[in-house]
């Protein structure tokens, strides 16, 4: 049977009543349809296909038509599972307006539910102009991998008293200006715990330990796809790089040695028939 569509709602009720948010990033039709169809709450299409499924060194390079593009697939395939853009580097710094147009892209062109955009309280206006542009909002603070540089790597944020004391604010400034849940990356876990406690939206962990309402991780990490590097707060529930590359190995060698394909993948024509051409 199939399942209902998880709305902002249902992720309210579960944060008010304990029960935890799962979300995982998909970027493509069929691995969206599986993670839909597990069951999970929220799917993030995540700025991170610039490195797990692009190939660039970084987000950054990362285009608008490119989100669009990946949000369109899975888009298509989330009966269930409610979906976020993630904004790209520089689609929504440069003016409110700039922000509210392409947000409203990924509404409109990509079917998504919500949008995503990174930073604390100096991205609050962008925020409030979404959200009274009728787009949902979802913050993102902590590490924030568009301006990884700015922040002198990709390092946890909020490991000091002043810095902490920023993170908190701009959540509380997020939750003000309409935001429906916030991301905290790599941050402490007594921290994202009081910032959980201290704000009434949801807010979802990735390296900030396991108070916060939700978890999201890459799909990739966590089916052990991508090997370029596996960050600390990842755990991988299989390793399929290995066997796809044996799987891919073998048939290279059916292939070289002209056992594949063998008779029962071949389509048969009568010798009579043949001897007709």
């Amino acid at each position: 049977m199939e399942q209902r569509k998880i709305t902002i709602a249902d992720f309210q009720k579960k944060k008010e009543s304990g029960l935890k948010i799962s979300m995982l990033t998909a970027y493509d039709f069929p691995t969206a349809s599986l993670v839909d169809q597990a069951g999970i709450d929220a799917i993030l299409v995540g700025d991170s296909l610039g490195m797990v499924v692009l190939g660039y060194g970084s987000t950054v390079p990362v285009t608008m038509d490119e989100m669009v593009h990946h949000c369109k697939a899975v888009s298509r395939a989330a009966g269930h599972s409610f979906v976020i853009g993630d904004m790209p580097f520089m689609s929504y710094q440069l003016s409110v307006e700039q922000a509210v147009a392409n947000a409203g892209r990924f509404i409109k062109e990509a079917g998504c539910d919500a949008v995503k955009l990174e930073g604390g309280s100096t991205m609050c206006p962008a925020v409030k102009a979404i959200v009274e542009a009728g787009i949902p909002v979802c913050g993102h603070i902590g590490l924030t991998p568009q301006t990884a540089t700015q922040l002198s790597g990709f390092k946890v944020q909020g490991k000091n008293a002043e810095s902490a004391r920023e993170l908190l604010q701009s959540a509380r400034n997020l939750e003000a200006a309409g935001a429906f849940m916030i991301v905290m990356e790599c941050i402490p876990d007594k921290l994202a715990a009081l910032i959980t406690r201290s704000i009434s939206i949801p807010t979802i962990g990735i390296g900030a330990g396991k108070d916060c309402d939700g978890q999201v991780l890459v799909v990739h990490d966590i089916l052990g796809l991508f090997e370029r590097f596996t960050p600390k707060f990842v755990k991988r529930y299989i390793n399929l790089a290995p066997e796809i590359k044996a799987a891919v190995g073998r048939y290279r060698e059916e292939v070289e040695k002209g056992i594949f394909p063998a008779p029962e993948h071949t389509f048969s024509m009568s010798d009579e028939e043949a001897e007709k051409i």
